[in-house]
């Protein structure tokens, strides 16, 4: 099947009782173990300015914003990869691409996706008396990929616009090259399509209401629980509830920020009202904004990537520009992460696996190397200090997939590869090699303007720290217990709930 993380579909989060209407979850006996119900929501595309604790000008978080009040605000916070795959696949795993196999996007015909003897987060909680559940990308309620990859009868905002799933046998419109018209976009429900094409104008209710299920009955269980969602939000295309009669008036993307915003106070309230004092809420993103999709696209901050924009090319989604992995993130859990506090250590959506297994009481998987902390000492304001080297891989800019040739160390950042991605005026930045690496101080220059001279002292004091970490990775990789993800492609996996109806069309809810 060509689902991103097909792991996970048939043992990362296997979830015996769960299926609706009604999750069989109750414990005769037993109470609640005192381990922390974890839930994980993880936007699509998302900027790092898009919210508005971090960023004055935007206007559209009012939830996230009070959560951010409530608890604590990461403010130097990375995705694992700057586009989808990759990323997702290190937030379940603890581990980079060049570890886990996966260095880029899957497609809708591929055949493999997550390497089978990769471990992830909820096969470890799992162990540890978790019930868990995954809603939106990936498994049990969602969609098995990015919902641009499949069209529908309700195509949302888009750029270019893409056009609705044909109705017949007759001719098809000349779809743009980024559209997909030979198969609707398909909902699962366990390994089940329930609805193609699905209606992207009730997908955030659906996905509401199935999260407000789980951690109602899961609560009741007797268990601990970890509830993952995936967002479709701030994914193009765009579907606004309910639609905007005059786009000019509100931007699309505006509208649909509210929207994912609105989204997650429910389910924060839903949380307070059901497991207030036990439940960590984590939310970041999986990436930085997609440019190209110019005013359909979220904002960088103060993270312009000045550099490579003035080469030519966007320095967000797709590069290892700070606009391209540096992503909000907030944590909410009362009585327990200070409130209303700001972390300025260097995190990573890597350590979300060490952190959740270490908070359960589980211990990490054996036999292979993980790039991710456990950061309870930060979450619970005891410290500032995260990591001291981060690396960020190629993810389709510029260079080999996965590879590692952007290394941030303390508050400087070497680029040995430059590449801009698509920019909304249609241009890409050359790829550049840098046998002697750019090297930029973040501390003085977050938009990433003016790297600093090759001969200065600063320089030659970095440059050989730099160039230490950076081998002593790549041999810890070459001796570590990888995978590698079969990235194959077969049309006779393409998800079709019925191959002989024109862009497969049923629908069971």
């Amino acid at each position: 099947m060509g689902w991103l993380f097909l792991k996970v579909l048939l043992a990362g989060m296997t979830f015996s009782g769960l299926l609706y209407p009604l999750l069989d979850l109750s414990i005769s006996g037993k109470t609640r173990a005192p381990k922390p119900n974890i839930v994980i929501i993880l936007a699509d595309d998302m900027g790092w300015g898009d919210l508005g604790a971090n960023w004055a000008e935007t206007k559209d978080t009012t939830n996230l914003d009070k959560m951010a009040s409530e608890g604590m605000r990461f403010v130097d916070f990375h995705a694992a990869a700057s586009t989808c795959s990759p990323s997702r696949a290190s937030l379940l795993t603890g581990r980079l691409g060049l570890r886990n196999g996966v260095t880029h996007n899957f497609a809708v015909t591929s055949v493999g996706g997550l390497p089978l003897n990769e471990t992830t987060l909820a096969e470890v909680l799992q162990q540890a008396g978790y019930v868990t559940a995954m809603i939106g990308f990936d498994y049990y309620f969602g969609i098995p990929y990015s919902h641009d990859m499949g069209c529908t009868d309700t195509p949302g905002y888009n750029y270019p616009p893409c056009p609705a799933c044909p109705q017949s046998d007759g001719l098809w419109r000349n779809p743009e090259r980024d559209c997909y018209t030979d198969v609707a976009l398909p909902l699962y429900e366990n390994l089940n399509i329930v609805e193609q094409p699905v209606n992207l104008s009730g997908l955030a209710r659906k996905y509401l209401e199935k999260a407000v299920a789980f951690i109602e009955q899961a609560s009741t269980s007797g268990r601990p629980f970890l509830l993952y969602m995936g967002l479709a939000h701030m994914h193009v295309p765009l579907s606004v509830t309910p639609p905007l009669e005059n786009p000019g008036s509100q931007r699309p993307y505006r509208a649909s920020l509210q929207e994912m915003d609105s989204l997650v106070g429910q389910i924060k309230d839903k949380v307070d009202h059901m497991a207030k004092e036990n439940t960590l809420l984590w939310i970041t993103g999986d990436n930085g904004p997609w440019a190209q999709k110019c005013e359909l696209a979220g904002s960088v901050g103060p993270f312009f990537g000045l550099w490579q924009t003035h080469q030519g090319g966007s320095s967000a989604k797709q590069t290892t520009w700070e606009g391209g992995h540096r992503v909000p993130a907030l944590a909410y859990w009362p009585g327990r992460v200070p409130a209303n506090a700001t972390s300025t250590a260097l995190l990573s959506m890597l350590d979300i696996f060490p952190t959740a297994i270490a908070l359960a009481g589980a211990s990490l998987p054996p036999n292979r190397n993980f790039d991710g902390l456990d950061v309870s000492e930060v979450l619970f304001g005891r410290s500032q200090v995260g990591h001291r080297v981060l690396f960020h891989p190629n993810s389709g800019a510029a260079g080999e997939y996965g590879g590692l040739q952007t290394v941030r160390l303390d508050h400087h950042k070497a680029f040995y590869i430059t590449g801009g991605a698509k920019a909304c005026d249609g241009s890409t930045g050359p790829e550049q090699l840098h046998a002697s690496p750019l090297i930029f101080n973040l501390e003085d220059d977050a938009a990433e303007a003016a790297p600093l001279q090759r001969g200065s002292p600063e320089y030659q004091a970095v440059l050989p720290k730099v160039t230490r970490v950076l081998a002593d990775v790549l041999q810890d990789i070459a001796d570590d217990n990888s995978s590698r993800a079969d990235y194959s492609q077969d049309p006779s996996v393409t998800p079709c709930c019925s191959p002989s109806q024109i862009a497969c069309r049923c629908q069971t809810v």
